[in-house]
């Protein structure tokens, strides 16, 4: 779960300030609409004696400059709005962006540790939030915050005990606005906690449907999602009720001071210090108060909330990056694909070592099989050699050269990854295979084949037939072809495949070994191995316990030992004589 940060809107000045042309054209909207206010305050208080006078062409010739002055203002409105809703808009497109590519740099490590949904949360949900506040600041708040100031100086201007009296509580209603803001930003933080909670288990939920019904455990996922919406019920609830709690309070405040004003200008006109028209205008100017001071309360409670979601949105920035390329980057040239692991000592935590002191050499174009119990470093070999992690001691070379002094897009276009669970986006085949590197018709057509791919490809409609979500019209082996067409599509040195064939059927399982077979000829390939029948023709099979080599050489070499590989193959049922 992360964390949230200390975040503030200020820190998006920079990226707000990128649209200086039509943030200025709208503030010059805005001083016209806020301008109109005090203009129709005066206006106001010479038309209502002219109407209660029966003044009937005054009355005429004020209410057409009043038509004249309202009709600038919604104009001006309209400019506002419009013009400021665009860099609001960016500014949001601009943080979501950076806040993507941030989590695609961010280490292997940290990223295990994130829920998929709460992130998901995070890029949509609040980002929009920080982008409505965004909005509303610059298009509603600050205006209202101009026009407390111009109404405030007009009211001043015709009479200034009167506004003293009026600005008797305002310390009152801030304090007041202030303390339910900061209860608002807690509850809101609370609640969007439970949302992402509630966002991770509906991505668990529908990726295990399946599972849940195989064994009969919707009763139980139905009282787990239960209890996560009563969760989210209730933290949102608190919130509500806060705010519900903030309007009447404050609405009483105002009422209160407006019928004060009104008893207290009464008062003065009696005694014949305030004229009838100076009066008029400047109730007109206090109630012209009220609308602002909501809004800014409004806008108040929903900035706190904006402010827990944007502290929510940086706390990715928090977590670590993967390692950057160095300065000066080796260029690899033509690769043969040579490894060589020298004293490597890595582990996850530091109190769980996992190698210690490993040193391994691959010749080029050789198959070695990795073999062993769960835990014993297969896959975090693997993570070494594609960079995702970085040993704390000793080196990595491939051809001879650090894989720490490589650019990792260099390195990961040498040596390429089919994974056991074939990972496949969305889009059409030929995108699918292609993966956004920018391959040629050609080679992508190439891949297919080599993957013993191109058949069933053509029999759904061709290289721009579409795959669906979650690969839904795809079999488990199209899936591993188009996998292994998609990592041999660059021609790579060095192929890694983790058992891409463990969960198929044997029929299936014939049609990927072929396509195997065409792609591993010629390149280096490591196989993790959790059946070892898939391996007897290994040029080397190592067999790992506990990040330690303790066995070597090829099927019979191992099987003549008599050590862990020939038990391992007993266990399997797999002829040891």
């Amino acid at each position: 779960m992360l964390i949230p940060s200390a975040a503030r809107f200020r820190n998006l000045l920079p990226l707000l300030a990128r649209h200086w042309v039509p943030l200025l054209a709208g503030a010059c909207c805005t001083v016209v609409y806020v301008g109109t206010f005090p203009l129709l305050a005066q206006v106001a208080g010479d038309l209502i004696p002219a109407i209660g006078g029966g003044r009937f062409q005054d009355a005429l010739r004020i209410i057409a400059v009043a038509m004249a002055i309202f009709l600038a203002q919604k104009l001006a409105q309209y400019g506002q709005d419009i013009l400021l809703a665009g860099p609001s808009l960016r500014v949001t497109q601009a943080l979501r962006q950076a806040i993507f590519a941030r989590l695609q740099r961010l280490a292997f490590p940290a990223l295990e540790t994130l829920s998929g949904g709460d992130l998901s949360y995070r890029l949509t949900e609040d980002a929009d939030r920080v982008g409505e506040v965004i909005y509303k600041t610059i298009h509603d708040s600050t205006p209202s915050a101009l026009l407390l100031v111009a109404v405030l100086a007009y009211m001043s201007w015709r009479d200034g005990p009167l506004t003293g009296a009026t600005l008797l509580l305002a310390p009152v209603m801030i304090l007041l606005v202030g303390w339910f803001g900061r209860k608002v930003r807690r509850a809101e933080e609370r609640s969007q906690g439970q949302v992402s909670e509630l966002a991770a288990l509906l991505a668990e939920a529908v990726g295990g449907l399946r599972m849940v019904r195989a064994f009969a455990s919707e009763e139980w996922l139905q009282q787990r999602f239960a209890r996560q919406v009563d969760g989210h019920r209730r933290a949102r609830f608190r919130t509500l009720e806060l705010v519900a709690r903030q309007h009447p309070v404050v609405g009483f405040l105002e009422a209160t001071g407006i019928l004060a004003i009104l008893l207290l200008g009464a008062w003065r006109i009696h005694a014949g210090s305030l004229t009838t028209e100076q009066f008029s205008s400047f109730v007109v100017a206090l109630l012209m108060l009220i609308d602002p001071i909501s809004h800014l309360t409004t806008n108040f409670n929903e900035f706190q909330q904006g402010q827990a979601s944007l502290r929510r949105l940086r706390a990715l920035e928090q977590e670590p990056l993967e390692p950057p390329d160095p300065p000066e980057p080796l260029s690899l040239g033509k690769v043969r694909g040579e490894l060589r692991l020298e004293n490597i000592h890595f582990s996850h935590t530091p109190t769980q070592p996992l190698f210690q002191n490993l040193t391994l050499r691959v010749q080029p174009g050789r198959l070695v099989a990795l073999v062993g119990a769960s835990g014993a470093g297969k896959s975090t070999l693997f993570s070494l050699l594609l960079r995702f992690n970085i040993p704390q001691q000793g080196r990595i070379l491939l051809d001879g050269k650090d894989l720490c002094q490589l650019r990792a897009a260099e390195l990961r276009r040498q040596v390429a990854l089919v994974p056991q669970d074939a990972l496949l986006f969305s889009g059409t085949v030929a995108e699918t295979i292609d993966f956004g590197r920018g391959h040629d018709p050609a080679a992508i057509r190439r891949a297919a084949r080599l993957a013993n791919a191109e058949a069933f490809i053509l029999a759904m409609g061709g290289y721009g037939a579409r795959i669906e979500e979650r690969t839904a019209n795809l079999s488990g082996g199209q899936r591993q072809r188009l996998a292994i067409a998609r990592a041999v599509v660059g021609d790579p040195a060095v192929l890694l495949l983790d058992e891409a064939t463990s969960a198929l059927d044997a029929e299936t399982e014939a049609a990927v070994q072929q396509g195997l077979r065409r792609a591993m000829a010629g390149r280096t390939v490591l196989v993790i191995a959790h059946r070892l029948a898939t391996v007897q023709g290994a040029d080397q099979i190592l067999v790992l316990e506990r990040g330690v080599i303790v066995e070597q050489g090829t099927h019979q070499q191992l099987l003549s030992r008599g050590g862990r590989y020939g038990e391992l193959c007993r266990q399997q049922l797999i002829h040891t004589r």
